[in-house]
């Protein structure tokens, strides 16, 4: 599958770009078959003014919890080295992801244990499509769609 790497919110506010190492990490964790496991790892990179450059998706440790429908970060194995953290990613077993409400709930508390008080950036990874949002620490946040 070929994600693309620009992303913008509706009113292109807020632009996002995905380096070619972060796709390649979310392809290489597609949940293709029955199989598979939920992946997932930190987001990190760099922010310009309003705008995100995603530079590196960490990939899954040995401590996650990884099942079917359900992927767990630990707090250990992921380095958050020099860039700075901006949010979380994870797969679901679905060609077009859709957040659960698990999702919405563990969104919200770790954007709400953000010290710079920024939304959390949120993508889960399909089979065939990313779903990319910015989450406040309460609510609902901004989806952001593909820009070709």
């Amino acid at each position: 599958m070929q994600f693309l790497g620009s992303w913008a919110t509706g009113d292109k506010g807020t632009l996002l770009h995905f380096s070619a190492g972060t796709l390649q990490t979310f392809n290489q964790h597609i949940q293709g078959t029955d199989a598979d496991c939920e992946a997932g790892g930190l987001l990190l990179g760099s922010v310009h003014g309003g705008h995100l450059l995603i530079e590196q998706a960490t990939v899954p440790t040995a401590w996650d919890k990884r099942f079917r429908y359900l992927f767990e970060r630990m707090p250990f194995g992921h380095e958050a080295g020099t860039v700075r953290y901006l949010g979380e990613w994870h797969t679901h077993p679905e060609d077009h992801p859709h957040p659960s409400g698990l999702d919405r709930s563990e969104w919200n508390r770790l954007s709400a244990q953000r010290r710079d008080k920024r939304p959390m950036l949120a993508v889960i990874v399909g089979r065939k499509s990313l779903h990319v949002e910015l989450v406040p620490s309460s609510g609902r946040g901004a989806v952001l769609n593909a820009v070709e």
